[in-house]
């Protein structure tokens, strides 16, 4: 195209990042992008709806100060190690651009979040792929001599595996660079590796109140590192990144932590329950530690599964790339959306 000629070489010839489907009709189950199938805290609607007055007509605070104070009591760091943005994506953007620029190595095991791929080509970086094994156990060749930045979602996605502490702190000890420890999923998991941030300066630390606190719309995500990178990558982020109303929401959330643990343990329930039948079905279930799990086709094409699921108004999300092409990735919804999707798939597995 004639416009392609205006934008920086990289920027022209790279595509964009597609997320899943979100329908405009009514009457969908939507079991594709992970979000959480229950509500939010009464709390959280509760101030949210008191803050809807004149006070919006003022910036938000830039340092997400309320939020962080509660993030450091949590989880017992300092409030100069937590930082705060606009959904964890943006804290994965910053990351990017303060640690990897042109030609530099950024690895991440496959396959994994795509969005990882677009952000290292934003940055005309170069992008390290290592295969997960097929249990999705991670390589020794992750660590890759000389790479500025390495990726690991954990628990996994698409495909819900967790790595353990110590597989994690394997690569911390030995990677050269920095360790980025994406968990958004942690909390529907059986631990996480925070731990770690108190034993290495390279690692940091990435999560979202989108999934667990059912909060995908408000788009709030935080993270930890040690206070020096918190210092430097704050230089980066948008001065006001993150709105009044979501950061009243994230401080409500985290002051009913009880709402979000119940939410979690039911999501795990259904969980179990989905991976159980589906293995009955024939399908491969690998062992999610998230909010969804991965399932490989006993036989039918996935992508033929996805089309027939979506004719009857469920959504489930298909890949069309190296490795997932028969496979489905399936959201944990309410037990009468899983029933649902169970119910269907049975019909076109008959078929």
């Amino acid at each position: 195209m004639e416009t392609e000629r205006y934008f920086l070489p990289h920027i022209a010839w790279m595509e964009g990042y597609v997320p899943g489907e979100q329908p405009r009709e009514a009457g969908f189950i939507k079991l594709n992008t992970n979000e959480n199938p229950y509500p939010p805290s009464p709390l959280v609607v509760e101030r949210l709806l008191g803050a809807c007055n004149e006070g919006l007509r003022k910036y938000p605070d830039p340092g997400a100060t309320g939020v962080r104070q509660r993030l450091s009591r949590l989880f017992g760091v300092e409030l100069e190690q937590a930082m705060v943005g606009n959904g964890s994506d943006e804290l994965l953007n910053i990351a990017l651009r303060c640690f990897a620029g042109p030609g530099d190595s950024v690895v991440y095991p496959y396959p994994t979040y795509a969005y990882y791929e677009k952000l290292i080509q934003l940055q005309g970086a170069r992008s390290v792929q290592v295969d997960f094994g097929e249990d999705f156990s991670l390589p020794e060749s992750i660590l890759v001599p000389g790479a500025r930045l390495t990726l690991l979602s954990n628990p996994n996605s698409p495909s819900g595996t967790l790595l353990s502490v110590e597989e994690v702190e394997k690569v911390a000890a030995r990677a050269e660079g920095l360790v980025l420890i994406d968990e958004a999923y942690v909390d529907f998991a059986a631990g996480g590796c925070l731990e770690l941030l108190g034993r290495y300066p390279n690692v940091i630390f990435t999560r979202t109140m989108s999934k667990s606190f059912s909060l995908a719309g408000m788009r709030l995500g935080f993270g930890f590192a040690p206070a020096e990178l918190v210092a430097g990558m704050w230089k980066v982020k948008d001065h006001y990144n993150v709105n009044q109303l979501s950061l009243v929401a994230a401080e409500a959330a985290l002051d009913d932590l009880e709402h979000m643990r119940a939410n979690a343990a039911r999501i795990q329930a259904t969980r179990q329950r989905l991976k159980g039948r589906l293995r009955e079905l024939g399908f491969y279930v690998w062992d999610s530690q998230a909010n969804f799990v991965l399932a490989r086709t006993p036989g039918p094409s996935a992508a033929g599964l996805y089309e027939g699921l979506k004719e009857r108004r469920i959504l489930v999300r298909y890949f069309a790339q190296r490795r997932l092409e028969d496979c489905l990735r399936i959201s944990i919804g309410t037990d009468g959306e899983i029933n649902a999707l169970l119910e269907v798939l049975e019909e076109l597995l008959k078929k």
